[in-house]
């Protein structure tokens, strides 16, 4: 009996001083760890967005007669030029590329080459050329985009934000005055995205 009472009390003896190893060690290990990560560890998060006051995110042209660089550039009012702003909203310290892209509705009827986009800033209330009277046909296509934009849409403009912000834009479409055809009707539908990704850090 004496000796089942001196292995129980050497078994008792044995599972602490295990028990007291195993929390030296856990917590040797964990002191460890924390003392190894001298870096500070910074959290980026961004996002961006696109906001605007018309029915739908583009513009439409219907029955439309060529017109000079000069009038399509002082074009205005509803049906005219879409107005959009590209807002950044930035929490920590990261970058955002965006892109503001363009894609041809399927029904439209009139070709790339008839057609002329014109693209401004308006940001500060003046109206800033960003984009010259180009014809669609002429525009660059996306591929690979450091804004995380889809291939082969049309680009209108890219840039960049480092902190929160808002940028406004207004785009002017119209018939380029070279376009020759015998017919005013005729329809071309663009649609406006915008696509912003984090940059590498």
């Amino acid at each position: 009996m004496i000796e089942n009472n001196s292995k129980q009390v050497l078994l008792s003896v044995l599972g602490v001083a295990i028990l007291v190893v195993a929390v030296v060690g856990v917590s040797f290990a964990a002191f460890t760890y924390s003392k190894a990560g001298e870096k500070v560890n910074t959290i980026t998060t961004g996002t961006i967005t696109m906001s605007y006051s018309e029915d739908t995110n583009g513009i439409n042209l219907k029955d439309a007669l060529p017109m000079t660089d000069e009038q399509g550039k002082a074009l205005a009012g509803e049906n005219n030029v879409f107005e959009f702003t590209v807002s950044a909203n930035i929490t920590g310290t990261t970058t955002i590329n965006y892109a503001v892209t363009a894609t041809k509705e399927p029904d439209s009827t009139l070709d790339d080459t008839a057609v002329k986009v014109y693209l401004t800033d308006i940001t500060s209330g003046g109206d800033a050329e960003v984009l010259a009277p180009t014809k669609v046909s002429g525009l660059g296509k996306t591929a690979s985009d450091v804004s995380g934009a889809p291939n082969d849409q049309y680009k209108l403009t890219s840039g960049t934000f480092n902190t929160t912000a808002s940028k406004k834009y207004r785009l002017r479409m119209w018939v380029a005055d070279d376009y020759s055809t015998l017919t005013t009707s005729g329809t071309y539908k663009l649609r406006v995205n915008v696509y912003g990704a984090a940059a590498a850090q």
